[in-house]
């Protein structure tokens, strides 16, 4: 378990000694109590709590399942997915769902090319698995992250074709110029839009 001992503590300007003075404990102790050194127990976690003039569940971190952002959609709602190689840690945003065993993927939107549908900041989230190659019955008919025989991603709405393996690919604003008779390499279904204001970086 994480705490937010140290961020609270200098915001009260109290110093790690007058805590430890406080507590009846030695400044070592209390030192690594705050760095997780050394073990937390109810007693000084109630204990600093009450110095800090805090909850104790205000203290604690809570550690939130996250999604990864796969890449982002910009002008033309063309797609840009971040390569591996890009960045070791890859950026992510705090899951504000739980669904199961879902592993979910996040596109960020920049700039105002979708709006007023999605604004810039906003997240669309995915499945995963739903990426992996292939159209599930259950994206035609919807908005989707859709990528062409050609490699090209892009947010569109999608629909059925005259025959099976070709889809529509329509625009989300008006004025668009859809993409007729389009075979994909697959379509992954927005499951969720997450507008920026409610978004939290991981």
């Amino acid at each position: 378990m994480k705490f937010s001992i140290r961020e609270k503590r200098k915001a009260a300007g109290f110093t790690q000694e007058y805590m430890a003075e406080m507590l009846g404990i030695s400044p070592g102790l209390y030192n690594g109590l705050e760095t997780g050194k050394r073990r937390m127990n109810e007693t000084y976690l109630e204990g600093i709590a009450n110095i800090l003039r805090v909850t104790v569940s205000e203290l604690i971190i809570e550690d939130r399942p996250t999604i990864a952002i796969a890449g982002k959609v910009g002008a033309g709602a063309r797609v840009d997915f971040f390569r591996n190689h890009q960045s070791v840690k890859k950026p992510a945003i705090e899951r504000p769902i739980q669904t199961g065993s879902d592993e979910l993927r996040a596109l960020l939107v920049e700039g105002d090319g979708m709006s007023p549908i999605f604004n810039e900041g906003d997240y669309l989230i995915f499945k995963a698995e739903d990426s992996a190659g292939g159209v599930p019955d259950d994206a035609v008919g919807h908005i989707c992250i859709a990528t062409d025989e050609h490699g090209v991603s892009s947010v569109r709405h999608v629909t059925s074709g005259p025959e099976p393996g070709l889809f529509h690919l329509l625009g989300l604003k008006p004025g668009t110029t859809p993409d007729w008779d389009a075979r994909l390499k697959w379509a992954a279904r927005v499951r969720l839009h997450w507008p920026a204001e409610f978004a939290r970086k991981a």
